[in-house]
């Protein structure tokens, strides 16, 4: 059964660089969230390369490694990716799902043209963003 409108709202908000964004801002975001199954064992992001998705766990497990070691998901929401969003940065950690997992799934073709359609967002991003710069050096 697909999501709700809601519930993919509630599960953005957790996103730290979603934080002070209205729910009308998360309302325009959740309309590009897709939602993906995936089996165990699955990599969806790889330490090194060019990210191109954010994810949400909604149900599932992964494993985050950076530089080879295991690191906790920070905050205890299961999101990551979302640098790829805004940034042509390489992704920082390599996340594998640990069991059968389901998931939000927001490109960055699409989020792009939710911040052409609602330019307000930007700024919102760019303040979370700043905030998170010392965590990803």
């Amino acid at each position: 059964m697909p999501l709700k409108k809601d519930t993919k709202i509630e599960l953005l908000r957790r996103a730290s660089l979603f934080a002070d964004c209205s729910r009308q801002d998360l309302a325009e975001i959740a309309s590009v969230a897709e939602e993906m199954d995936v089996e165990e064992g699955k990599t969806l992001i790889r330490e090194g390369e060019r990210g191109q998705q954010f994810f949400v766990v909604v149900d599932g497990t992964v494993d985050v490694r950076r530089k080879g070691r295991k690191i906790p998901i920070r905050g205890g929401s299961e999101f990551f990716g979302e640098i790829a969003l805004i940034s042509n940065r390489e992704t920082v950690a390599t996340v594998t799902t640990t069991s059968p997992a389901h998931l939000l799934v927001i490109t960055d073709r699409a989020f792009r043209q939710v911040l052409e359609r609602k330019p307000q967002i930007q700024l919102k991003l760019l303040q979370a963003l700043a905030e998170r710069v010392p965590e990803l050096s």
